[in-house]
Order: C-alpha cells, then sequence, then structure tokens
C-alpha cells in the first residue's frame, strides 16, 4: 500500500492549484481588461461626459439587482464537501427563478427611476438592461463549478474571449452614432458570450429543478451573501444616488469616469484574487495558522502591486486624463487624484471578506458592510454640499474609518494580528511614498507636452519604486519572485 500523503506534500499540493489559479485568473484577467481597455479609453474619447452620466443613473437600479442575483447562492457550492447533481440542479432552478424575477422587476422600476433623476430616457434604457439577468444563471453557476474545482484556465480563455466580443460591440456602437446606448450593449454582448462560454466550459447543460427541499443550508448562505452585497450596494452606488440630485450630467459623468479610473486596481484586479483566496481558505478553513499567515502573505503581495498604482495615479492624474481620455476631460484630474488618495484603504478592506466567508463567517462582512453603508453614506450627503470636490473627499475622510471597523471585525475571525497587517504593508507603503515625493519634485522642475511628460513620470517612478524595494525590502520582492516562480 503506497503511503498516505503528508501534510508537506498536500500544501506544496494546494500551493501550486493556487499559483496556477492566480496566474490563470490574474493572469486572464490582465489580458481581457487590456481588451477592454483600449476599446473603453477609445470610446471615452468619442462619447461625451453627459453620456456616462445617463448611464450611471442606470447603475443604481442594477447594482441593488445584481446583489439578488445568486452568485452568492452560486459560491455556496465552492464550500460544500460533497456536491450531487441533484443541488448543483438545485442551484440552477434558485438561480433561473431569482434571474427572471428580477428582470420583471428591473422592468417595474424604470419608470420611478426615470422620475426620481428627471431623465426620461432612463426608462428605456433600464428596460432593455432587463435582458441581461436571463444570462446570470448560465454564468454563475459554471463558474462556481469551474472555481471549485480551480480550474481557471478555461474560465481565463472564456473571459478573454468575451472581452474582445464586448469591446468589439462597444468600439461599433461608438464609430455608428449610439451615443449611450453603446454603453448598454456592449456588455450585454459580453455577458452573453460568456454565457455561452461557461456553460460548455463547465458542461454545465442540465434541466433545473425547481424542487428546493432539502436545499435550506445553500439557500441561507446565499442569503447571507446578498445581505452583505445589499451594503456593498449601498456603498457602491450611494455616492451616485445622491449626486445625481444634485449634480448636472456633465459633472456626474465627470464624477463617474474619474471613480472608474481610480478603482481600475481595486475593481479589476483584485475581485479574481479575491476568488481564488476563496477558494484556497475554503480547502485550509480547519487550519487557522494557515489561515492567517496565507491572509497576511496575500496583503502583502496585494499591495506590492496597488500603493505603486494608486501614489503613481495620484501625482501623474493630470497628463494622465489629458492623454488617456482627452482634453474635454480635464476636470476630472482633481477628482482622479482626491480618489487614488482613498483607494488603497479601500483595496485593504476588501481584503477580509474572502477570508472570513471561507472560515464559514459571512456574517462579519455583513456587519462591516453595515457599518460602511453608514460611514460612506454620512460622508456623502455631507460632500456633496461642496460639489464634485466635495462629494471625492468624503471617499478619503471616510474610508480610514470604515478599514479601522474592518479590521477590528474581521482580524479576530481570520486569526491574524493587526500589528501583522502594518507589517505585511510597511514595505511597499514606504517604497511607494517615496516614488510619490521624487515624481512630484520631478514634475515641478518641467514643462513638457502631456504625452512626454506623462512617459517621463511614469518611467521615473518605477525606476525609484524598484530601486527602494532593491535596496529596503528586497525579502519582500524575492518572496514574491519565488511564489511566481513555484519555489518554496
Amino acid at each position: 500500500m503506497p503511503p498516505a500523503p503528508s501534510n508537506t506534500n498536500q500544501t506544496q499540493s494546494l500551493t501550486q492549484q493556487v499559483r496556477n489559479a492566480v496566474i490563470w485568473r490574474s493572469g486572464s484577467q490582465i489580458a481581457a481588461q487590456i481588451v477592454q481597455w483600449a476599446s473603453t479609453f477609445l470610446v471615452i474619447r468619442i462619447l461625451a461626459p453627459s453620456d456616462y452620466g445617463l448611464f450611471a443613473l442606470t447603475g443604481v437600479v442594477m447594482a441593488f439587482l445584481n446583489m439578488l442575483n445568486g452568485y452568492g447562492l452560486a459560491s455556496g457550492l465552492v464550500r460544500e464537501a460533497e456536491l450531487t447533481t441533484h443541488q448543483i440542479r438545485q442551484a440552477f432552478g434558485m438561480l433561473i427563478a431569482l434571474n427572471v424575477g428580477l428582470g420583471a422587476i428591473q422592468l417595474g422600476l424604470a419608470p420611478a427611476a426615470a422620475a426620481y433623476y428627471r431623465q426620461p430616457e432612463v426608462a428605456a434604457l433600464l428596460r432593455v438592461q432587463a435582458l441581461i439577468y436571463l444570462f446570470t444563471p448560465f454564468i454563475a453557476l459554471p463558474q462556481a463549478l469551474l472555481s471549485r474545482s480551480m480550474d481557471y484556465r478555461r474560465q481565463g480563455r472564456i473571459n478573454i474571449i468575451s472581452s474582445v466580443v464586448g469591446a468589439g460591440t462597444a468600439l461599433v456602437g461608438a464609430f455608428s452614432g449610439w451615443g449611450v446606448w453603446t454603453l448598454v450593449i456592449a456588455p450585454m454582448a459580453l455577458f452573453a458570450t460568456r454565457a455561452v462560454g461557461m456553460t460548455v466550459a463547465a458542461g454545465s447543460i442540465m434541466m433545473p429543478s425547481f424542487d428546493f427541499r432539502g436545499a435550506g443550508s445553500l439557500a441561507r448562505f446565499g442569503g447571507v451573501m446578498a445581505a452583505g452585497q445589499l451594503f456593498w450596494f449601498i456603498q457602491s452606488q450611494i455616492d451616485v444616488f445622491i449626486a445625481g440630485r444634485h449634480l448636472d450630467l456633465h459633472d456626474l459623468g465627470i464624477y463617474t469616469t474619474s471613480l472608474f479610473l481610480a478603482q481600475i486596481f481595486v475593481s479589476k484586479f483584485v475581485p479574481p484574487l479575491n476568488e481564488v483566496a476563496f477558494s484556497a481558505y475554503a480547502r485550509i478553513q480547519h487550519d487557522r495558522a494557515a489561515t492567517a499567515a496565507a491572509f497576511t502573505k496575500g496583503v502583502r503581495i496585494v499591495m506590492l502591486a496597488a500603493l505603486p498604482f494608486y501614489f503613481g495615479l495620484a501625482v501623474t492624474a493630470d497628463p494622465l486624463v489629458r492623454v488617456m481620455l482627452g482634453e474635454q476631460w480635464a476636470d476630472a484630474a482633481i477628482i482622479v487624484r482626491l480618489l487614488a488618495i482613498a483607494m488603497p484603504f479601500m483595496t485593504l478592506q476588501v481584503l477580509f471578506s474572502p477570508a472570513c466567508d471561507a472560515l464559514g463567517r459571512p456574517g462579519v462582512g455583513v456587519a462591516n458592510g453595515a457599518a460602511g453603508s453608514a460611514i460612506l453614506a454620512a460622508g456623502f450627503l455631507v460632500g456633496i454640499q461642496w460639489g464634485l470636490i466635495g462629494i471625492a473627499a468624503a471617499w478619503i475622510v471616510c474610508y480610514p474609518v470604515y478599514l479601522a471597523v474592518s479590521c477590528w471585525r474581521a482580524l479576530p475571525v481570520i486569526g491574524a494580528r493587526a500589528r501583522d497587517v502594518a507589517a505585511a504593508v510597511a514595505p511597499s507603503l514606504l517604497a511607494a511614498a517615496a516614488m510619490a515625493i521624487a515624481v512630484t519634485a520631478l514634475d515641478h522642475s518641467m514643462v513638457l507636452a502631456p504625452l512626454p511628460r506623462l512617459c517621463l513620470l511614469v518611467t521615473a517612478g518605477a525606476a525609484v519604486y524598484a530601486g527602494w524595494l532593491a535596496l529596503f525590502a528586497r525579502g519582500v520582492v524575492q518572496e514574491t519572485l519565488a511564489l511566481i516562480r513555484n519555489r518554496r
């Protein structure tokens, strides 16, 4: 009889799976985002800020209903020790029932939303966007099944293909004069492609079951996850909900596009890592020391990439906006700068939920979300009195408070200590601060056109950041390179 695998071998096997998952999930995300960004920035230069302002008004309703679309329910399949075909069919049935209902609700809410914002076209946009819910069951279920087996290779390929389809549709719409409808049709093309591809990749074509007897635990887990999403909705949309009544469409477009730029890292690169982290934490959920160590290492690696991005964005906002978006968006530079200062706090905060959820404590994320919703809502209500600058500055004031509350609740559950997390962040924080000081000094010493100015600042910033890490944080760099190279 062959000997049983040792704990070391099991750990190495999981490490290999996590490494491959991160490479495929993050790598495919980067490839997909390159395609989408190339299209997005071209489209932004063609469409008017008012188009983005109008589209943002529909996002509040979409985000509110999407928190109930069943992704949290599907993620419950990842945690199941044993999974039967009947359970999968039940989950599929729940997803279909939920999303058909959500589409119908959105159709009913469309006139009320248009009346609230005093923009009649919002109703028509929302009615067409309701079709997106029909694709959700065919994305959420296969994605959960593939994540359960940590198969991110096929997911990555589908994401790249769907991104190409969405980007191509957006370019066709922008050059064809579709206006704001470009922003509606392109995501629908992306989701439709992803639904077909994911279903085929996971082999999840099956008859749904609408007999939900015995699915109580799955439904409860999904319900708690949805409750957490409720507060995430409030956090992510309360600013637009408030600003939509006080700002004109041009200024609202400036704000939402600035937020898009500032949140590129936390909204595009961190979620794929959190997907992998959730699966990995679920595998080691009974070993609290291993979970704490993994969380601390994850924080260190994520912030190693996040902090130079945000600090660099803050100090290069003016030339970046002029080069990437065009002169018509020049007013966005100061808003991007303010939002970039707040984003490191947001990035660290969103890393807590995957660990707590995988440990069977999704209520921690719900409680954190409730606190964050109250803090941010109060800040935005006060900040909007000073217009665009005020609502952007509210992020800087509110998010450190929100992060402190999240640390207080989540770290004891994960088993990590605050000083360990601070130590994990310190090397990249010091390097990013040195980079920002050097780039700011260089920027004030020269007068160049936006493109060469941006290129010089980015090059100098990258050199300073890398040089600082090489001199003062070599261990962090070696640890990250070892992970990439799959060395212990």
